[in-house]
C-alpha cells in the first residue's frame, strides 16, 4: 500500500504551522484527471496524521495547502516585527504572498511519501522526507 504523509513548518516563526487546511489528489496517470481523495488539517505539531492512503493505481499525488488563513493569522504578529527592520518588505495585505502551495510528485506502490512543507510569508520549499 502506498502512504502518504505531511507537516508544516513555518521557517520564520521556528515553530510548526497549526491550522493548514491541506488537500490530497491523486491520478492514475499523466494525462488522467486530478481526483479528490482526502482532506485533513495541521495539529499543534504541524502535521496531518489522517491523510488516507492513494488507492490502487495511483501514479501521482496532489497536496494542497490552503496556506493564505494561516499566514494571514500570523501577519499581525510578522508585521510589527518587520515594521521594527528597515530593510524588511512589507506584508502584503492579506498577509500571503503564496495563498495556496500545490506539491505534485509520482509515487510507486508500496512506498511511503513523507512531504513536508517550510514556509514562509514569502517563500516555501518542500522535499521528500522518511
Amino acid at each position: 500500500m502506498t502512504s502518504v504523509s505531511t507537516h508544516v513548518l513555518d521557517t520564520s516563526a521556528g515553530r510548526p504551522a497549526r491550522g493548514v487546511a491541506v488537500t490530497l489528489a491523486v491520478r492514475a496517470g499523466s494525462g488522467a484527471p486530478w481526483v479528490p481523495h482526502g482532506t485533513s488539517e495541521t495539529d499543534a505539531d504541524g502535521r496531518c496524521k489522517d491523510l488516507p492512503d492513494p488507492p490502487q493505481g495511483t501514479s501521482h499525488v496532489r497536496l494542497e495547502f490552503a496556506t493564505e488563513p494561516y499566514l494571514t493569522r500570523q501577519s499581525t504578529d510578522h508585521r510589527s516585527r518587520a515594521e521594527d527592520q528597515q530593510d524588511a518588505p512589507r506584508t502584503r495585505d492579506s498577509g500571503a504572498f503564496f495563498p495556496e502551495v500545490a506539491i505534485v510528485f509520482a509515487v510507486e506502490p508500496g512506498e511511503h511519501y513523507h512531504v513536508p512543507l517550510l514556509l514562509n510569508p514569502f517563500g516555501y520549499s518542500v522535499y521528500r522526507g522518511s
